[in-house]
């Protein structure tokens, strides 16, 4: 077995595990990622990118945004339809200039793999068999395969960026844990239709047949999504059926209809609300989707796993410059008050739009009332901009 020396070893080249390496590279620490998959299936791997104004600032910052200024869809709000009436939510205005950017996040994975790659960083994609030693003593190590060869490094620090189904949760001793969850009744069903934008801003729509959301990627292709039952069989929806499903749902009084065109994939999304505490233990440390995993409804999710790693590699970059182990030792409580206020939007939103099932009088007529609140109290928009364009990050 051959072995390396790092300050930090890093599990997953996702957005977390790649901007953590990132930053750590500008406050001049050592870091190795580690990728089970290609870097063809990372970066092909089409996923949602809804990013807060934080996220944005800090890309930014960190002179990785460029190509997202070039090419990345900039909203002033969001448009909610219910009652088939529409109606403008100037987030823009309400949060003192925060926007929304629309900016998938296999874009934002690319531009961090070539930041890396660029400064010479390290990232070992196809590796197999991974596994965590000894996070709980001074010299914690990461094992695995790579071209065959076994492979080990040795480092001071492990973080687990490798998601709900990765190892580095998994690798922790039972009762190390606790899992706070809650599992939605209802999926998404998604697609991709190469069309043209339907409209300049996402669309969230409550009808007496479940949500619809119409997103955008492009110029020229578009991603929506209907509520389904999470077991939805996804032959069972021909294109047509697809069609005339989000026409029913969207529809409003003026006739409005989408922009439609070929559907090239087809998903069955569940939807779930999942929170691990605390995020370390010894001298490993999760972040994003391995910590958490919020509804996609309020947008959180990679914006969460930004938020921790900018805790991270702070405090990982006192731990190296001052030799102090406060701001490492606080790192999960820090994280956890923001996962917890984007738990609590995320199940908001998901509970104001979608069809409860079973749905009563009451629960549809409660729904009503609420989005009727929403969009005509100055105090209710404000607060549902500061939320999803984002709360502040915490020094």
């Amino acid at each position: 077995m051959t072995s390396q020396r790092t300050q930090v070893a890093i599990i997953g080249a996702g957005p977390a595990g790649l901007l953590l390496s990132h930053l750590l590279h500008l406050a001049r620490i050592e870091s190795v990622v580690l990728e089970s998959r290609s870097r063809e299936e990372v970066e092909g791997t089409v996923r949602a990118g809804v990013l807060e104004q934080g996220t944005v600032d800090m890309l930014r910052d960190t002179d990785v945004g460029a190509r997202l200024d070039r090419e990345a869809a900039f909203h002033r709000g969001v448009y909610l339809r219910f009652g088939g009436r529409t109606h403008h939510i100037d987030m823009e205005g309400l949060t003192g200039g925060k926007r929304v950017t629309v900016y998938a996040q296999q874009e934002v994975v690319k531009d961090l793999i070539a930041a890396r790659l660029e400064s010479g960083g390290e990232i070992r994609f196809g590796v197999s068999d991974v596994a965590i030693h000894d996070v709980t003593s001074g010299r914690p190590g990461v094992s695995f395969h790579d071209g065959g060869q076994a492979r080990r490094v040795e480092c001071d620090f492990v973080a687990g960026c490798d998601g709900a189904h990765g190892v580095s949760r998994h690798s922790l001793p039972g009762g190390a844990l606790v899992r706070h969850e809650r599992v939605y009744p209802f999926g998404w069903f998604g697609i991709l239709v190469e069309a043209p934008p339907s409209s300049d801003e996402l669309i969230y729509a409550r009808h007496d047949r479940g949500f619809a959301l119409v997103s955008t990627r492009s110029r020229t292709l578009q991603r929506m999504y209907f509520q389904c039952d999470p077991a939805e069989k996804i032959d069972a929806w021909s294109d047509d059926r697809i069609w005339t499903e989000l026409r029913s749902r969207l529809e409003t009084a003026d006739g409005w209809k989408p922009m439609e065109g070929p559907i090239t994939q087809k998903v069955v999304v569940g939807m779930r609300s999942l929170v691990f505490e605390p995020m370390q233990h010894g001298n490993l440390y999760l972040a994003g989707d391995a910590a958490h995993v919020v509804p996609p409804t309020g947008a959180k999710g990679l914006n969460l796993a930004a938020a921790d790693v900018r805790v991270l590699s702070r405090a990982l970059q006192r731990f190296y410059t001052a030799g102090s182990r406060d701001a490492l030792d606080g790192y999960s409580a820090k994280c956890l008050r923001r996962v917890w206020k984007a738990q609590r939007f995320s199940y908001w939103m998901t509970t104001l739009f979608h069809r409860a099932e079973p749905e009563t009088s009451f629960d549809r007529n409660r729904q009503l009332a609420e989005l009727d609140y929403l969009v005509h109290s100055r105090a209710a928009m404000t607060s549902l901009a500061e939320n999803y364009v984002g709360l502040p990050f915490e020094d």
